[in-house]
């Protein structure tokens, strides 16, 4: 089952239901039980590559909580989100199997997010272990048509609609990652007021000239 997002707006903070997750449903499903305490294991990791979603889920997940990338609480804790356990230091690591430990102790969730798989991730063998234990999810990109759908919707969330034309080459000539596209929708709006012209191509060939570095 297709979710699609049903609020994206430029301003809107990221939750669940804003979250377009193309192959992901299996993924996006398990970490709403998660995030409520329906899901009988406490520990969930998430990986995949950059523009995948995973600092979304984070947030969405997190709601009030903060998303920690380093500095982790000690045990015990509720609940715990981690972004980028391949960074941890040694300390962090401690304490994020021991955050582990008594999540499964005491009935506290962990969400954990990394690159990679939790073995391929260089961490102490007994952490890494730890989140290969709990429940492991890869984030797989989005399709064309996904982002299409993504694109369009911000746009109108701007009251824009994107040609067609314009529509193609930000999928084919731009960095493809997701939050990238969605940005470079929010600059051509912009850069669209400020120039007092429609939206086209040759508008967003000179947004582009314009950011190039030097």
């Amino acid at each position: 089952m297709r979710q699609l997002i049903l609020d994206i707006r430029p301003d809107a903070r990221p939750d669940f239901d804003n979250f377009l997750p193309g192959a992901n449903a299996e993924a996006l499903h398990r970490l709403r039980e998660h995030a409520i305490g329906q899901e009988g294991e406490p520990v969930l990791y998430l990986w995949g590559e950059a523009g995948t979603g995973k600092s979304h889920l984070l947030a969405a997940w997190a709601g009030a909580v903060p998303v920690f990338t380093g500095n982790l609480p000690e045990p015990p804790a509720d609940r715990v989100a981690v972004d980028d356990v391949d960074r941890l230091d040694d300390g962090d690591q401690i304490r994020l199997f021991n955050l582990i430990n008594a999540a499964r102790e005491s009935g506290g969730r962990i969400l954990a997010c990394g690159p990679l798989p939790p073995g391929q991730l260089g961490l102490r063998p007994d952490l890494a272990s730890r989140l290969a234990q709990g429940l492991v999810f890869r984030l797989l990109p989005l399709s064309d048509a996904d982002k299409a759908t993504a694109l369009r919707t911000r746009a109108e969330a701007r009251g824009l609609i994107l040609p067609e034309d314009v529509l193609r080459y930000l999928l084919t000539h731009c960095r493809r990652d997701l939050p990238h596209l969605l940005a470079l929708v929010d600059a051509l709006d912009e850069h669209s007021l400020s120039r007092k012209r429609p939206v086209s191509l040759p508008l967003l060939r000179e947004l582009l000239q314009m950011t190039l570095p030097a």
